[in-house]
């Protein structure tokens, strides 16, 4: 049959077409012919392969499984990306029986440092936030993961007590595994007053370490759970009753140092005006603004930003996801 006669046969319904749909599947999927070799087999054109093709995929005859080598739940991942119009989302296994939360932030850890990695094309600048999960993420980028990248601190890091964990020294981390630089922020992540902070976002070298992570068009960053081991307890910047405190104002926990409650709304505002560093609205016009968060005490969190759209990539545990995906509407 010549191309012109195909193009002019209409496809049958009903029992025929199903068969088709069927036979086209085979030869395409299972005896991998080019959809020029299908056509000519049945007899019908390309279009109207490429159609016999998307029916069979949309009525279940074709069954399309993805099976990652690495331990990830792509039914999760394709979950929160619809439900949420996330770009990615990377969802790794839950820790097995009598582990814990530690474990599972290892595994995400894991997951996001090799997802980091293999954004393409390389990117020149890259911003990062600081604390114990983005120090184990860091851990895990490979050597080299992208040769001469620049790094730069979005928020205050500069602690008023020391500690035995270098959860503030990220940056540097990204940087040194990276063969790149770092462009650190050395100031406050939260200071007394509010007109402390503005002063010091005016200083010329400080505005620009600012600007540089607002240029940034990819930032990762963790979140802080709402109790009295948050790093920003620890470093000294607020005291477990400022926790309590907030607790009391409906805050779930925060991201950037900055509080929020279960809508994404700014828990406290006057805590806010002393804080630091990127704003929260400036993470929704990245090009990747990576969330990267594990264990239940930061399920509310997780779902908060998520809602305000705070993200557009999440790389999580399998309980987090459940959560999010179970309270959409809630």
């Amino acid at each position: 049959m010549s191309a012109e006669e195909a193009a002019s046969v209409r496809l049958p319904s009903d029992e025929q077409r199903e068969q088709l749909m069927v036979q086209a599947a085979k030869l395409f999927y299972d005896l991998e012919k080019t959809r020029t070799e299908v056509a000519a087999e049945l007899g019908l054109t390309r279009w109207q392969v490429s159609r016999l093709l998307e029916e069979a995929r949309a009525s279940g005859i074709v069954r399309i499984e993805i099976v990652p080598r690495s331990k990830r739940r792509p039914d999760l991942e394709t979950g929160l990306q619809r439900a949420f119009g996330l770009r990615e989302a990377v969802v790794v296994p839950g820790p097995g029986s009598g582990e814990d939360d530690a474990t599972a932030l290892e595994f995400v850890a894991e997951a996001a440092g090799r997802y980091i990695a293999s954004i393409q094309p390389r990117l020149p600048l890259i911003g990062v936030s600081w604390g114990r999960t983005m120090a184990a993420v860091a851990h895990w980028l490979p050597p080299k993961w992208n040769d001469g990248v620049h790094v730069v601190l979005v928020n205050g890091a500069t602690t008023l007590r020391s500690s035995s964990q270098r959860n503030n020294m990220v940056a540097e981390a990204f940087a040194r595994s990276g063969n790149g630089v770092a462009s650190l922020l050395p100031v406050p992540a939260i200071v007394g007053k509010a007109g402390t902070r503005q002063v010091l976002e005016e200083d010329p070298i400080i505005a620009r370490v600012l600007d540089l992570a607002g240029q940034a068009p990819v930032v990762c960053f963790s979140m802080g759970a709402l109790s009295h081991e948050n790093v920003l307890v620890g470093s000294g910047y607020i005291e477990p009753a400022d926790i309590d405190r907030l607790a009391g104002q409906g805050a779930v926990g925060d991201l950037l140092g900055r509080f929020i409650d279960a809508r994404g709304k700014i828990a406290d505002p006057e805590l806010d005006q002393r804080t630091i560093g990127l704003r929260l609205e400036a993470l929704r016009a990245k090009e990747r603004s990576i969330a990267i968060a594990a264990g239940k005490p930061k399920h509310a969190l997780v779902l908060a930003c998520l809602r305000a759209r705070y993200m557009n990539v999440l790389v999580t545990d399998e309980a987090t996801a459940r959560f999010a995906l179970e309270n959409v509407d809630g």
